[in-house]
């Protein structure tokens, strides 16, 4: 049984409490201390800088108060730990400045600021690494689907409709299409981006400061797009978790769709794909296997991501509109794990297609089956012949089932047998020319050359189309970054 007494004694000391520091107080520092540590220096760089230029501090204090930060910043963050006498990571730090500079010069760093303020802003830093190496990580992987979509756009294959043969496609098609879902998802986590890289410096507490700071001048040496003007808003929003999580959330299940697709492709049964060697794993037992767990991990681990983003959203459901610890240091976390795992996931997909085997003849040989061609039976009774399109998918339907009953594939059937099963409905008949056509995958797929069709000619249009806007998409992230790794060598270098 547990003794009251025990553990009421453990808990009265003069610091807080065992079990408060055990399970909430130094996770939380140890969160602080993993993920936040670089950006809370340069918080306290820029803010030092913007102080003195306001001449709220002199130019000597400033310069030292730089000296000592720059020192603390190089602590090893690995032999960091909880110390009960700081509330969090940021009264350590502080405390640590102050061993350097003293601690009235240290106390300074803070004026005309809150933790609140400075809090959101050392969210929004960390998320923006995040959301940058995520965006990179998804350029590589378009890059790799088209890549793949140029070598197949003569690569006939099934595509499926409810998870049935439906008509005869190109592998280049399928790839181009996983590309444009995946376009989208950048778009959203650009667009994420945009809302993450606002400061929310400035607001201090929740209403500004009576100090005459610069908030845009903070803002420009962190390299944030522009201010969040409304203070209160500065604090109390969280919609930037939101969009981050939904853009986050919805890439991982778009990406979660097309792996499970690739893990019907990779069975015997379907025979399309092979994974290259380094990505499969033998069975400890049964010598003949080669199991796709890079795929499978991929899956379950965009799950997890999927997961950890939906926490996120669960944990900033229904709390008041201000400053709330549910937005703060117990979320963060779930944020983070969900983008490391979502870069997992696209970096080990990558992998996989850039090694792809395609069995290009077993693909051509499935998609000569199960009647999926019929459609442009119909269509050219219809477009040919004149009969009703209705009429003239009755008709093929007809003989689809029928080519069911007898165990049969189309091109089972001689033109013959065809025009007499089309005399039942309509007294027209084909050559065997437009029946060789129509069973034919390579020309169903070569006629549907209309604007996103699978004509190899339409899938070479959009593949070099989207490859400019690729290159520009790739060439002006590179500079978003670069621009950012130069505005902050700048800050850490910044002298007066």
């Amino acid at each position: 049984m547990i003794n009251l007494d025990d553990f009421i004694k453990s808990e009265g000391s003069s610091f807080p409490g065992k079990t408060y520091v055990e399970e909430l107080l130094m996770p939380v520092f140890n969160d602080q201390r993993d993920y936040l540590f670089h950006v809370m220096f340069d918080i306290h760089r820029a803010h030092v800088i913007m102080l003195s230029e306001q001449n709220i501090l002199s130019k000597h204090e400033a310069e030292k108060m730089l000296e000592g930060i720059n020192r603390v910043a190089e602590t090893d963050v690995v032999g960091v730990c909880y110390q009960p006498q700081f509330e969090d990571l940021f009264f350590m730090m502080e405390a640590k400045i102050g061993e350097e500079i003293g601690d009235e010069l240290a106390g300074k760093i803070h004026i005309g600021r809150s933790r609140n303020d400075m809090g959101v802003a050392m969210y929004r830093l960390v998320l923006r690494e995040h959301l940058l190496r995520l965006l990179q990580t998804s350029n590589q992987l378009s890059e790799v689907l088209l890549a793949q979509a140029e070598q197949h756009t003569e690569t006939v294959m099934t595509g499926y409709t409810h998870t049935q043969p439906a008509q005869p496609t190109t592998l280049g098609h399928y790839f181009l299409a996983i590309y444009d879902v995946l376009q989208r998802d950048i778009k959203r986590l650009q667009s994420a981006y945009e809302t993450v890289n606002q400061s929310p410096l400035g607001a201090a507490a929740l209403t500004t400061t009576g100090f005459p700071i610069n908030r845009e001048r903070t803002r420009e040496l962190l390299g944030f797009d522009r201010i969040i003007e409304n203070s209160y808003d500065s604090i109390g929003g969280a919609d930037y978790l939101l969009e981050t999580s939904t853009a986050l959330m919805t890439c991982m299940v778009n990406t979660g769709r097309w792996i499970q697709d690739f893990l019907q492709h990779v069975t015997r049964e379907f025979g399309t794909f092979l994974v290259a060697d380094p990505y499969v794993q033998v069975s400890s037992i049964m010598p003949q296997k080669r199991n796709p767990v890079s795929i499978e991990h991929s899956r379950s681990i965009a799950s997890s991501a999927y997961g950890d983003a939906l926490a996120a959203m669960n944990m900033v459901h229904n709390t008041p509109f201000g400053d709330i610890v549910d937005t703060e240091d117990d979320l963060q976390p779930h944020l983070y794990r969900a983008f490391n795992n979502a870069n997992r996931v696209l970096k080990l997909m990558y992998a996989v297609i850039a090694t792809l085997k395609v069995n290009k003849d077993h693909a051509k040989e499935m998609s000569k089956k199960s009647s999926i061609t019929i459609t442009e039976l119909a269509d050219t009774l219809s477009r040919d012949y004149k009969i009703p399109f209705r009429k003239a998918h009755s008709i093929a339907s007809f003989i689809s089932r029928k080519t069911i009953q007898e165990r049969k594939e189309l091109y089972d059937w001689d033109v013959e047998e065809i025009n007499k099963m089309i005399h039942e409905h309509a007294t027209i008949s084909l050559t065997d020319e437009e029946w060789k056509k129509i069973i034919s995958p390579e020309y169903f797929i070569k006629i549907r050359d209309i604007q996103g069709g699978p004509s190899p000619d339409e899938v070479t249009r959009m593949i070099q189309t989207r490859n400019k806007a690729l290159t520009l998409q790739i060439e002006e992230l590179n500079h978003t970054v670069q621009s950012l790794i130069q505005r902050r060598k700048e800050l850490v270098s910044f002298r007066f």
